[in-house]
């Protein structure tokens, strides 16, 4: 019988690319792949550091592995298993923990899959991990994450990514088009472009700092891709997405018009102890330059709350200048402190109480502002691309400008797109709509 693998992602939509082609790996060597909370005979969790929180995770899902099989082998990969490996091996239970170049090898560390006393570590020096190795993710019938870029050169204050995954640097542009090319083949619908900092694409492996070519040209070249229906970016610093990149996604045939715009302070003073690479000022022009030329698009944003020196007066400016902009839902994540970072030693700590009061706040602004742009979107005309879980009777779906519609479940309705009309909101904030044509 086939030895069975089973895996557990945190974090980001990039962490999820990677947990399939390590998956993709162990089908190579012949194991089935089976749910978490199923018995196997190995559990792989892809970690994630960017919040205390998942840290915090990590045992807990440890302990869901025991309880599904107490004799299995648990490996833990990914950037917290990069960032505190011996931590990571204390953990009962943990038997492997593999660092940033590591895990995409990790069948090469199984030998017979006997649980150790403790756990082994393998993890290399960060200045190591220089190559790229691509990837993307089709478990969901629907949509894949596709990995274009990996690593940081920036340093904000308050980051590990770049102790935890290493330099700039990217995918050839002829490969990147060759696994969208893959993915359409297998009938998925859309394309979601991901990576640490995907507007810096063009580094090139071992992160030559010669851009071989620039995000734009990646967005052009992919919009050629045939049998593509949608391809969507992730998240993209406001100083490296252009107006060029904004005009081609505006006249685009596949492009949605959909920003995921990181901002984490609307206060100046906060942005430069952050060290971002911007100021207020230019966040307001690219999304000005985004409604003119888009004016239904959809524009998330981040913002980072209770960072060291943030005054209830820098908040305030931060809510009110949030308010003011026209933007569609907010990401908002409480400030927590990480080991190795500038920030971590900086004075003027805000209460955690104060951080926690914020956050609420915030996120109370961002369902006001996802209901107001939910409002505007009623009695027009867009195509829904529509899931593959069927949840308590209802099939879910996104329009291109990522409004959530409901409908009562219909399995014909699964990775179809449709034109509709949007009619109303229900009483969970999720949209009506009615059937115009089918287009696909």
């Amino acid at each position: 019988m086939n030895k069975k693998v089973a895996f557990y992602t945190l974090g980001c939509k990039l962490n999820f690319s990677e947990t399939s082609t390590i998956a993709r790996s162990f089908k190579d060597e012949g194991f089935e792949r089976v749910d978490f909370s199923e018995t196997a005979d190995i559990y792989v969790i892809n970690t994630c550091s960017v919040t205390e929180n998942a840290d915090k995770r990590f045992k807990t899902i440890v302990k869901q592995a025991q309880k599904a099989n107490p004799e299995a082998f648990v490996a833990a990969v990914g950037c917290y298993a990069q960032l505190k490996p011996e931590e990571l091996a204390d953990v009962n239970g943990v038997d492997l923990v593999l660092g940033a170049t590591e895990k995409f090898k990790i069948t090469d560390y199984l030998n017979d899959l006997t649980k150790n006393d403790f756990g082994e570590v393998h993890s290399c020096d960060i200045n190591d991990a220089d190559f790229y190795v691509g990837s993307y993710s089709i478990g969901d019938r629907t949509r894949a994450f596709l990995k274009v870029q990996d690593g940081c050169d920036y340093k904000c204050t308050y980051c590990t990514i770049p102790l935890a995954r290493g330099i700039s640097r990217s995918d050839e542009l002829a490969n990147v088009i060759k696994n969208a090319q893959e993915i359409s083949a297998k009938g998925i619908k859309e394309i979601v472009l991901t990576g640490v900092n995907i507007g810096d694409y063009g580094k090139g492996e071992f992160g030559n700092k010669k851009h071989e070519h620039t995000f734009l040209e990646l967005v052009q070249e992919l919009d050629q891709v045939e049998g593509i229906e949608r391809l969507r970016i992730s998240s993209i610093e406001p100083n490296l997405l252009k107006n060029e990149t904004i005009d081609v996604v505006s006249k685009s045939r596949a492009f949605v018009p959909h920003f995921h715009i990181p901002l984490q302070s609307g206060h100046n003073d906060i942005l430069k102890l952050m060290k971002r690479r911007y100021m207020r000022e230019l966040y307001v022009d690219r999304v000005a330059k985004i409604n003119e030329v888009m004016p239904h698009a959809c524009i998330g944003v981040d913002v980072i709350v209770g960072f060291p020196g943030e005054t209830e007066e820098h908040f305030l400016e931060t809510y009110n200048f949030l308010n003011a902009l026209d933007i569609s839902y907010l990401h908002v994540f409480t400030y927590s402190e990480r080991d190795n970072t500038e920030a971590a030693s900086f004075k003027n700590v805000v209460p955690k109480n104060i951080r926690s009061k914020r956050s609420k706040m915030l996120r109370g602004l961002s369902a006001k502002k996802r209901r107001a742009f939910y409002e505007k979107q009623i009695n027009t005309s867009r195509s829904v691309l529509f899931e593959s879980e069927n949840k308590e009777g209802y099939i879910h779906g996104f329009t291109e400008n990522y409004v959530k519609v409901k409908a009562p479940w219909d399995p014909y309705l699964v990775n179809t797109i449709h034109q509709v009309k949007l009619t109303s909101i229900d009483d969970d904030g999720l949209v009506r709509f009615e059937f115009e044509n089918i287009l696909v």
